[in-house]
C-alpha cells in the first residue's frame, strides 16, 4: 500500500467532483490511495465517488462525515488516512483540478525535508478566459502580500516560520507533523490560516512547491464579491451571504 494518501472532501459537488476524479486519475505518479470524504452531501456526491473508485487506477475509499464544514471532513479523512498507514497527506477540494504532476510534485517536496508543502493555485480555465485568470493570480498575490504584512502574522507571536500563502485545497503534509499540532480545525471554513498558524508554530519547513498546481473553482469570489471574500478568511463572516457556495 502507498505511504502518500490523498483526501478530497466533499459537499455537494455532484456537478463537478466527476472531473476532480478524472484529473486525479490522469496523475503521472499514481501510487497513491484516494479518501473521498462526503460531507453530509444529500445529492449524488458519494454515488459518484464510488462509482469512480470501481475502475480507478488507485485504491479508493470512501467516508461518510455527517459534521458539516470543511475541516471536520478533512481531518476525518486525514486521520484515517493515518490509522490505515499513510506517512505522507496531500489534500485537494472536489471543485478544484491538480494539474497532472501534483501528486510527483507533494512526493518529492515531502521526500526533501519539507512538513508541510504549499502549492500553486490558479483560476480554473473552464470558468474564466485569459483576463480572468490574470485577476485571479493579481488576487492570489495580494492576498499573499497581506498575509506577510499583516500584525497577526509576525514572529513576536511565536511564529518560527514565515507566513507562506497557503491554500487548503492545494497542500500536502507528513502524517507526523499534522498530528503534532492537532490536526485541521473542525469546523466549517475557512480554517486554512488558523492550521497554517498551528504549523508556523510547530516548524520552519514549511515549502511552497511550484510545480504543485491546482485549477482552483472561483465560486465564493464570484458569489460573495471581493470584499465579502476578504471578510470571509479574516473571519469576520461573509457579510448577508450565508452557506459557504463551496
Amino acid at each position: 500500500m502507498s505511504s502518500l494518501w490523498v483526501v478530497v472532501p466533499a459537499h455537494q459537488e455532484a456537478g463537478r467532483i466527476g472531473a476532480t476524479l478524472d484529473a486525479l486519475a490522469a496523475q503521472r505518479d499514481r501510487d497513491f490511495t484516494l479518501v473521498v470524504v462526503d460531507n453530509a452531501s444529500t445529492d449524488a456526491t458519494s454515488a459518484i465517488a464510488y462509482d469512480f473508485a470501481r475502475w480507478a487506477p488507485f485504491p479508493v475509499h470512501v467516508l461518510d462525515e455527517p459534521e458539516k464544514g470543511v475541516g471536520c471532513a478533512v481531518d476525518t479523512g486525514f486521520r484515517y488516512a493515518i490509522r490505515n498507514g499513510a506517512t505522507l497527506l496531500a489534500r485537494t477540494d472536489a471543485d478544484c483540478l491538480p494539474h497532472p504532476g501534483w501528486t510527483a510534485a507533494a512526493r518529492d517536496a515531502l521526500r526533501q525535508g519539507a512538513g508541510l508543502v504549499c502549492g500553486r493555485i490558479e483560476a480554473r480555465r473552464d470558468e474564466h478566459g485569459p483576463l480572468g485568470r490574470a485577476a485571479f493570480r493579481g488576487l492570489v498575490r495580494g492576498a499573499a502580500f497581506f498575509g506577510r504584512v499583516r500584525p497577526a502574522h509576525w514572529s513576536r507571536h511565536g511564529y518560527l516560520a514565515p507566513y507562506r500563502m497557503h491554500a487548503g485545497n492545494n497542500m500536502a503534509m507528513t502524517a507526523a507533523l499534522y498530528e503534532s499540532v492537532g490536526g485541521m480545525p473542525r469546523r466549517p471554513s475557512p480554517t486554512d490560516r488558523v492550521f497554517l498558524n498551528r504549523v508556523r508554530r510547530r516548524t520552519t519547513a514549511i515549502v511552497h512547491a511550484r510545480a504543485m498546481v491546482v485549477e482552483n473553482s472561483t465560486r465564493r469570489l464570484r458569489a460573495y464579491g471581493l470584499v465579502g471574500t476578504a471578510r470571509w478568511y479574516l473571519d469576520q463572516g461573509p457579510g448577508r451571504h450565508t452557506e459557504d457556495p463551496r
